[in-house]
């Protein structure tokens, strides 16, 4: 699909997970540019699942984030692009539309979103009363404000510890956080973070809450299972924890929700905006499975196709 237009990609996949990777899978084989923001193998369900052994195709037993890997190396094998990003904001009703992520703007002809339901609903006190005050998602964006400082970093997932590596460069001191005392990220990248002599691990306690004024000034902090609590003192703290709940804020109300704060799509997986799709975990309409998220992404990713070359039916093809 050549065009001499700025537009980046063909489809642009938001979530790098079961759905997005199978998306990004038949898209590339269909000879679409197809670019995958993604912020990390554990970022999912599918890359915290420790143990998996009903998946088709695969013997015995395999971790998430192992299957995850093998689905993001044959998706790559196409030719699909990973974009290590965040989708922060989105103009989905423009030709071509546009995804803000952390680092740039994302150009594309269609868009599938797969961001699955790990969303938070419950913020740490103090978190939003303290956002841009010295709390903050982005290490890349707002470390260079904490040089020399003492900092905080609360999440147990590669992105988390990527993003502690990064501050460490700036930090004084950097106090990292995991909830229930277990990191779920690739052992050589904990083990570089656990090297650094301006690290302080704090595996067993728990950050109840931000405190501050106009800014960030400490860390109400206690051991798991105590009630006794400690203040420590901190001038910036990166949150990357997970939740339940679909991850849908990018769209900034230009998609109906429903009740639950779930996506609605057509039978081809489109929402009501032609051109953008939305799999997975983030419709809330299915059982939670990973071989049924991929499912759906199969049938975005040929819907797209389908879209983006005006065909009137779908093309059979069984993986010939």
């Amino acid at each position: 699909m050549e065009t001499s237009d700025p537009v980046q990609y063909d489809i642009l996949i938001i979530g790098g997970g079961p759905a997005g990777a199978t998306a990004g899978i038949y898209a590339a084989r269909a000879g679409l540019k197809v670019g995958i923001l993604d912020k990390g193998l554990t970022t999912g369900a599918l890359g915290t699942t420790s143990k998996i052994a009903n998946y088709p195709g695969i013997e015995g037993e395999v971790s998430g984030s192992g299957l995850l890997q093998v689905m993001r190396e044959q998706a790559l094998s196409f030719g699909a692009k990973f974009i290590n990003d965040k989708a922060i904001g989105s103009d989905l009703s423009g030709n071509p539309k546009e995804v803000y992520g952390n680092f740039g703007v994302y150009t594309t002809r269609a868009i599938i979103i797969a961001t699955g339901s790990m969303g938070r609903a419950n913020l740490i006190k103090g978190e939003a009363e303290l956002l841009g005050r010295g709390v903050s998602y982005c290490a890349v964006c707002d470390a260079a404000f904490f040089k020399g400082k003492d900092v905080g970093v609360i999440g147990k997932s590669d992105e988390a510890i990527e993003e502690a590596l990064y501050l460490t460069r700036f930090a004084k001191t950097l106090h990292f956080f995991s909830p229930a005392g277990q990191v779920n990220a690739a052992p050589e990248i904990l083990a570089e973070l656990t090297g650094k002599e301006n690290v302080v691990m704090h595996p067993d306690s728990v950050v109840r809450e931000i405190c501050g004024d106009q800014k960030v000034e400490c860390l109400r902090v206690s051991v798991r299972g105590s009630k006794e609590e400690e203040s420590l003192p901190v001038e910036g703290v990166f949150v990357y924890l997970q939740g339940s709940k679909p991850i849908t804020d990018f769209v900034a109300g230009q998609l109906e929700l429903s009740d639950e704060g779930c996506l609605q799509v057509d039978r081809e997986n489109q929402t009501a905006i032609p051109g953008v799709y939305a799999v997975g975990d983030v419709l809330c309409s299915h059982v939670k499975q990973a071989v049924i998220a991929a499912s759906d992404g199969a049938t975005a990713a040929i819907s797209a196709e389908k879209w983006l070359r005006g065909k009137a039916r779908y093309r059979a093809d069984w993986g010939n």
